[in-house]
């Protein structure tokens, strides 16, 4: 394997779920030659991707269907924010959360939607039909959470995507 490949390989491993542009930025290459090398690797097994909500995230091939969707969902901040909340809780109101983590209710159901879809969030109804949400999978989402440290862009890009929802919020 080239020098390059080789750099993009322990990348991704080192930061499974990582996105495109984040590995171009992570690993120094231009995008040209990212594209080239992820291809190949691809090709060779050595890596597998997952489209998700608009971004592809690679990963090395150890990792299953569910854990490659959580990852990359866990490599947003707003995402990540809410699943820490409630792996810390257990389980916690809509309202409730959202107030807590200081966004507005819509972007919390936007998130909770795709975590429920990845099946890492359960809503659950009591009898008067209150919702209360809860991890699915509260151990493999905490031992997850370990391989997840986030970039600076993708910390900066969430923060901004929060400061237009409560900017649109008010």
């Amino acid at each position: 394997m080239t020098e390059t490949r080789t750099r993009i390989a322990q990348c991704v491993d080192s930061r499974p779920g990582i996105h495109f542009n984040d590995l171009v930025r992570e690993s120094e290459i231009a995008p040209g030659q990212v594209q080239y090398h992820i291809r190949a690797l691809l090709t060779e097994g050595r890596l597998v991707s997952e489209q998700l909500y608009g971004k592809t995230h690679y990963y090395t091939p150890e990792y299953d269907e569910w854990e490659r969707a959580a990852l990359a969902l866990l490599r947003r901040e707003t995402a990540r924010d809410v699943l820490v909340t409630l792996l810390e809780r257990g389980t916690a109101r809509p309202g409730t959360l959202a107030d807590d983590l200081g966004i507005a209710r819509s972007t919390l159901e936007w998130h909770v939607s795709h975590l429920e879809e990845q099946d890492l969030v359960e809503k659950r109804h009591d009898v008067r039909n209150r919702v209360t949400l809860a991890p699915t999978r509260p151990e493999e989402t905490a031992h997850l959470l370990a391989a997840v440290t986030p970039s600076f862009p993708e910390r900066m890009v969430d923060r901004f995507t929060r400061l237009v929802d409560g900017l649109l919020a008010e």
